[in-house]
């Protein structure tokens, strides 16, 4: 269609004032946030929660609880063709296991409830046929099989497929007739030119003539459910959402919702839309690779404060950035106005480390090693049940000692179960041919070793024993201190590498050692 001289002068008028705000610095708008400030993470439940839907959860929550306000969940479940089986409890479970928990939710429920959009069908409906009394919106009758000829034709051309608007121009009394009939219909949003921008708290100044590149949007499917145009943006506004933190993908349909919000005479929720989480070679994170659902990292021993840790360090939004942070220290240290535009490249072999230091301030505070020592001990019985000769190596204050023994040095609980940790719990077992090919003096060293612990106090010490462990080997006539220490090994854990000698030692304590050692002293071949 051709515009007229006034239409032109208008569109270049607004593309020129767009182009001049777009670099300013007013896009800092949110470096002061003022009124109640409610937020919300609305995921569909057609899947599991992923690591790009936690990261927009943990940046809406860590907003809330920055500026004192309400993180919501609601989950968008109008597509009911393509709901998942126990993804909706899995979602909400995932944001508590993580420690970012919704304060008003289907599950907790909330003064701006239900929280489920398949339970607000009403108020969709009520919406969408005001739009249509005000005549910002149409019923349109196109078959299934038109919409589908439209599209292969656009294809065909080269052109992206769009509605031809044709029922907006239907007279009163054609839909009324059809509607009489009973004839199969959806409800259309009328798209209008002439979008005014607005400023996104990330990227700007934007604006996009949705209605010069798109079909009007179905609003109400046929089967009486509503599209996520219309549901989002009418919860938004029953919900009181202050600020709408979504992902970037988001950002050409605000033009659209912003239209809607004018229709209806409400007042539209601060927009800022988040850049992309992709992984380090800039490709795009596949949610059909099952390693970045966050039930996997759960399951692979992956701490909740890594993962967060992790997805904020990868990014902007903070006043600095380093590995180790917690919630606490995520909240005080955000800072909106420092969220860039490029995206955030998730390195995801640096997680075994985040996980390092996590675990080792876990450990460190009593508390929470409790529950630790409870998580591990779990994990050993499921792990060595049937192997375990004294129950007593799974003693709370043992278990406790290991890990702080080893904190720093392992990067989750399931290193501690794993074979290079099992001499722990279980006791090793090896010949005496084996104990024989390192050292001739092998029952001698036994002797001088249970004579050593028998002098150590009840609770050993590492540094008493390196120096004591170099004495003994100097009480030996011919064999070195390397080849004792290979020995000790053996005999202490059947590895031939692992923690030191000392270190060993003061896991398995004076009883344990003792009875590993009292081995050496049968005579050959009746071990």
């Amino acid at each position: 269609m051709r515009l007229s001289l006034p239409q032109r002068y208008v569109q270049c008028l607004t593309a020129v004032r767009v182009k001049l705000h777009l670099n300013a610095t007013a896009r800092r708008c949110c470096s002061t946030v003022h009124g109640d400030v409610r937020v919300r993470f609305a995921p569909s439940p057609t899947g599991f929660l992923h690591l790009g839907g936690l990261r927009t959860a943990l940046y809406n929550y860590i907003f809330a609880k920055k500026y004192g306000g309400s993180f919501i969940l609601r989950l968008e479940d109008t597509d009911q063709s393509r709901l998942v089986p126990g993804a909706a409890e899995s979602i909400e479970d995932m944001l508590e296991w993580a420690g970012i928990p919704p304060d008003e939710s289907p599950r907790h429920g909330g003064s701006s409830g239900p929280y489920l959009q398949s339970q607000r069908l009403d108020l969709y409906r009520k919406t969408a046929q005001q739009l249509v009394e005000s005549e910002h919106a149409y019923y349109c009758f196109c078959s299934p099989q038109r919409l589908d000829l439209l599209k292969k034709e656009a294809l065909r051309s080269g052109q992206t497929p769009r509605y031809d608007n044709r029922c907006r121009h239907l007279k009163a009394h054609q839909v009324q007739e059809k509607l009489a009939q009973g004839v199969s219909h959806v409800i259309r949003f009328r798209l209008e030119e002439g979008v005014e921008p607005f400023q996104d708290m990330i990227f700007g100044w934007n604006h996009h003539e949705v209605a010069q590149v798109e079909g009007d949007p179905v609003v109400i499917k046929a089967d009486g459910f509503p599209t996520y145009h219309l549901a989002n943006i009418v919860d938004d506004h029953y919900m009181r959402i202050s600020h709408v933190l979504r992902g970037s993908e988001w950002i050409i349909s605000t033009s659209k919702h912003l239209l809607m919000y004018k229709a209806l005479g409400w007042k539209p929720p601060t927009f800022g839309h988040l850049p992309l989480l992709l992984n380090k070679d800039g490709s795009k994170l596949s949610k059909r690779q099952g390693d970045i659902f966050i039930e996997s990292f759960q399951r692979d021993g992956v701490l909740p404060e890594a993962l967060l840790d992790i997805t904020t360090n990868c990014g902007s939004g903070f006043n600095s950035n380093k590995i180790g942070r917690r919630i606490d220290e995520l909240i005080s240290e955000f800072n909106p106005s420092k969220i860039t535009t490029h995206s955030a490249l998730l390195d995801l072999e640096k997680l075994p480390e985040f996980n390092r230091i996590h675990l080792q301030h876990r450990i460190e505070d009593e508390e929470q090693c409790r529950l630790l020592i409870k998580d591990l001990r779990e994990q050993i019985q499921l792990a060595y049940s049937a192997e375990i000769q004294d129950e007593d190596i799974l003693h709370e204050d043992r278990i406790r000692q290991v890990l702080h023994l080893r904190k720093g040095h392992i990067s989750s609980l399931k290193d501690l179960v794993s074979p290079s940790y099992s001499y722990m719990w279980v006791r090793p077992s090896f010949s005496s041919q084996q104990v024989a090919a390192l050292t001739t003096e092998a029952q001698h060293i036994a002797s001088l070793v249970l004579k050593l612990i028998s002098e150590q106090d009840e609770k050993l010490s590492m540094d008493r024993l390196n120096k004591d462990l170099k004495a003994l080997a100097k009480q030996t006539k011919t064999t070195k201190y390397r080849e004792v220490m290979k020995l000790l090994r053996l005999v202490l854990s059947g590895l031939q590498q692992g923690p030191s000698v000392a270190e060993m030692m003061v896991s398995l304590g004076p009883a344990e050692i003792s009875h590993r050692f009292q081995k050496l002293l049968l005579p050959l071949g009746t071990n």
